[in-house]
C-alpha cells in the first residue's frame, strides 16, 4: 500500500503505534498534573556570568543569542525560495513558522538577559514555545498527514501565558509549560522511529535532538560548572550557541533531504 502522507487519516494505517503516542501523552501530562504547583525560582535569573562588557550588562550571554537570528534568515529564507522542496505546500509552514520564532527568540533571549527577571523571561518562552510547537506540527504534518499546527502554537502559547498571569497573581505555575517542553522530547523520537517517512535524512532529526539536548546540560547543570573552570564563559553562553546549532540542524535536513516514494504494508497492531 503506498502511504499517502497528504490523507489526514493516514494514521489509521499504523493504530496501535498512535495509540502507543496518545498513551505517553496522556501519561506524561498526568504526571505533570500531580506535581504540586511550579512558581518560577527566583534563583533561575542568577547565571554564572553577570558581566558587564563594553556597557551591556551580562555581553556575552545577550550577543550569543544572534546566531539565532542568522539560522532564521537563512531558514525563512530557504523556505520561500525552494518551495520545491517540500512535497505538499502546506508543509512549509510549520518550519516557516519555526524558523520565523528562532529569530524572534533571538530578540526575546537578548531583552530577557539584559536583565534577567520574569517580567522579561516571559518574551523569551513566546517564541520558544511556538518554535517547539511548530516542529512537532511539521513532523505530524510529514509521518501522519495531521494539519494540528495552528491548535499546538495556540497550545503553546498558553502554556506561557498560563505561567505569566499566575506568577503575577502569586500562584506561579509553570506545569503545563514543563509539559510542552517535555512532552515533544519523547513525541518526536517516537513519531521518527515508529511512522514511515516521505523524506529522506531522518538522522538529522536525532542529530538536531542532539544538539538540544546538549544545550539544557549547558544550562544546567553546566552554567557555573564552566564558568568556574576559567572565568571565560559560561554553560548558559554555550547553551545558546548549541540551541542555535540545533536549529541550524533543521535547515540542513530541510536544506539536503528529498522526497521518497516508500512502499508500506499496514500493520494491524
Amino acid at each position: 500500500m503506498t502511504f499517502d502522507n497528504s490523507d489526514p487519516s493516514a494514521w489509521r494505517m499504523y493504530p496501535g503505534r498512535a495509540l502507543t503516542l496518545v498513551v505517553v501523552g496522556l501519561a506524561s501530562l498526568t504526571v505533570v498534573a500531580r506535581l504540586p504547583p511550579q512558581p518560577q525560582s527566583l534563583a533561575y535569573h542568577r547565571f554564572a556570568d553577570a558581566r558587564t562588557l563594553w556597557g551591556v550588562p551580562n555581553l556575552l550571554n545577550v550577543v550569543s543569542n544572534l546566531p539565532f537570528l542568522f539560522v532564521a534568515a537563512w531558514g525563512v529564507g530557504f523556505c520561500f525560495k525552494r518551495r520545491n522542496a517540500f512535497v505538499e505546500p502546506s508543509e512549509r509552514w510549520p518550519f516557516v513558522l519555526f524558523f520565523l520564532a528562532v529569530g524572534l527568540t533571538a530578540f526575546g533571549s537578548s531583552y530577557y538577559h539584559l536583565r534577567p527577571d520574569n517580567e522579561r523571561l516571559v518574551w523569551d518562552r513566546l517564541p520558544m514555545s511556538i518554535a517547539f510547537m511548530a516542529l512537532v506540527a511539521a513532523v505530524l504534518r510529514e509521518r501522519l498527514g495531521l494539519r494540528w499546527l495552528l491548535p499546538l502554537v495556540f497550545l503553546g502559547l498558553s502554556t506561557v501565558v498560563y505561567w505569566h498571569v499566575t506568577e503575577q497573581q502569586g500562584r506561579g505555575d509553570l506545569r503545563p509549560y514543563y509539559f510542552v517542553q517535555f512532552y515533544p522530547m519523547l513525541a518526536l523520537p517516537m513519531l521518527l522511529l515508529m511512522f514511515p517517512p516521505c523524506y529522506t535524512r531522518t538522522a538529522d532529526w536525532f542529530v538536531a535532538l542532539g544538539w538540544y539536548v546538549l544545550a539544557k546540560v549547558l544550562e544546567h547543570p553546566g552554567d557555573h560548572f564552566l564558568y568556574d573552570l576559567g572565568h571565560w564563559v559560561s554553560g548558559h553562553t554555550l547553551k545558546h550557541l548549541a540551541a542555535a546549532a540545533s536549529a541550524y540542524w533543521i535547515l540542513r535536513m530541510v536544506s539536503h533531504r528529498v522526497a521518497v516514494s516508500r512502499i508500506s504494508t499496514m500493520r494491524v497492531n
